[in-house]
């Protein structure tokens, strides 16, 4: 059986550990974590992208569309956590 000391200890480290994981921004007021800044420039990215694939005709030759547009924006929204946030 496990004591108290190392599951507080464990706790403790998970704690600092995570602490430095999400930066967090003042927008109007409001505190923004920036994985959320990240999602929305995904999405509205994607949106932009698929009505260029549409009016390009290139989005009838896409595979099954759901995967393919959940897949561009999670692209997208990783590139912009890299790009912006990366430390």
């Amino acid at each position: 059986m496990i004591g108290p000391r190392p599951t507080r200890a464990l706790a403790i480290a998970a704690a600092l550990a995570a602490s430095g994981c999400d930066p967090v921004f003042d927008i109007e007021g409001a505190f923004f974590p920036s994985w959320m800044i990240s999602l929305l420039v995904g999405v509205l990215c994607t949106v932009v992208l698929r009505l260029l694939f549409l009016r390009s005709g290139v989005e009838p030759f896409l595979g099954p569309l759901p995967l393919i547009y959940t897949c561009l924006a999670l692209l997208v929204t990783m590139a912009t956590w890299v790009l912006l946030f990366h430390v």
